[in-house]
């Protein structure tokens, strides 16, 4: 009798956990946002998941939870249980953690749904810098050594990378200047406080747009049409292909473990999401890349990035340990 009642409350719960991911959602959703409302992160994770709310059948709560580089955020869903509910909105930056020593944790610790989009970068300058290209900037440059000023902000970011790879290419002899974040330096290049500055498109565009910042370069193997008149670094120095197309991306993460049958329907609530006009009229006018990658192809496109982006920084100085001491493989 005893073995029959343990047997039959096995049975139970075994059919108890396969009903609830038949009917995932069966309660709200959280959705942590590892970085501050009105970013770029937030303004995507909150443009398409309405839509991927509707596919789902259920309500996603979001919340911005910031700090540590976004290693709050990400340490919160992380420690939540894999059951689908808690939903991590995230960029690029957990795959820097490991070699800034910023965590112990990356994306290699949970299930990519969807990687939504990335950022283009672009090399900016004051509308009156004495140069209009790449190559007229380098040899401004090289004739007048620390002379120009390029905005900084700090170790792994946009400008950080951006610059890594110019000075992997081409050498440069510079002043940088830090600030807190991409909307600081751009704010001071249009006041003429700084030269150059590295950013990502969506972010300048508005600026380049109305004459107070002028375009140098799109750091792309491709062009963005809403700039269809400024050049690809690679149309005057085609040296740097090797390690382009990159640029900052958006995802869509659930903890490592998660039953596959919930994250199947995430993905293709996300996926599909991605599709919606209104969705796609956001990220074309931001000037992002749609992505909408999954599975395979969402795995190894973080493990590129991953690579790509530590070994380079990594060779620039910038990083607190090697890539190799974490496995992270040199492209």
């Amino acid at each position: 009798m005893k073995q029959y009642v343990i047997g039959a409350v096995a049975a139970l719960l075994l059919g108890m956990g396969g009903a609830s991911a038949q009917t995932y959602p069966a309660k709200e959703i959280q959705g942590i946002i590892q970085w501050g409302a009105g970013g770029s992160t937030d303004t995507v994770a909150r443009a398409v998941t309405p839509h991927a709310e509707k596919l789902l059948g259920g309500s996603i709560v979001m919340q911005n939870v910031t700090g540590g580089v976004g290693a709050i955020g990400l340490n919160k869903v992380a420690d939540a249980d894999a059951d689908g509910y808690t939903v991590l909105f995230g960029a690029e930056n957990p795959l820097l953690y490991k070699v800034m020593k910023l965590g112990d944790k990356d994306y290699s610790d949970f299930v990519p749904v969807n990687i939504l989009a990335r950022g283009t970068p672009i090399l900016v300058a004051r509308p009156d810098a004495p140069f209009n290209t790449f190559p007229e900037m380098i040899a401004y440059i090289n004739a007048n050594p620390k002379a120009v000023k390029f905005g900084s902000t700090g170790p792994g970011g946009l400008p950080s990378v951006v610059t890594a790879m110019i000075n992997s290419k081409t050498p440069i002899d510079v002043t940088y200047v830090p600030y807190d974040g991409d909307g600081p330096a751009l704010t001071a290049l249009q006041g003429a406080a700084i030269d150059v500055m590295p950013a990502v498109l969506g972010a300048a565009i508005e600026a380049i747009k109305g004459g107070k910042m002028k375009p140098i370069a799109i750091f792309d193997v491709a062009g963005a049409p809403q700039l269809p008149d400024v050049p690809t670094i690679v149309s005057t120095n085609p040296e740097f292909a090797e390690m382009l197309p990159w640029g900052p991306f958006f995802g869509v993460f659930v903890k490592k473990g998660t039953p596959d049958d919930v994250v199947a329907k995430l993905v293709g609530a996300y996926a599909e999401a991605t599709k919606n006009p209104d969705f796609t009229a956001l990220i074309d006018a931001r000037g992002f890349k749609m992505l909408s990658l999954s599975g395979d192809a969402a795995q190894a496109f973080l493990t590129e990035w991953q690579s790509t982006t530590t070994w380079l920084i990594h060779e620039a100085g910038l990083t607190k340990a090697s890539p190799a001491d974490f496995g992270i493989t040199k492209p």
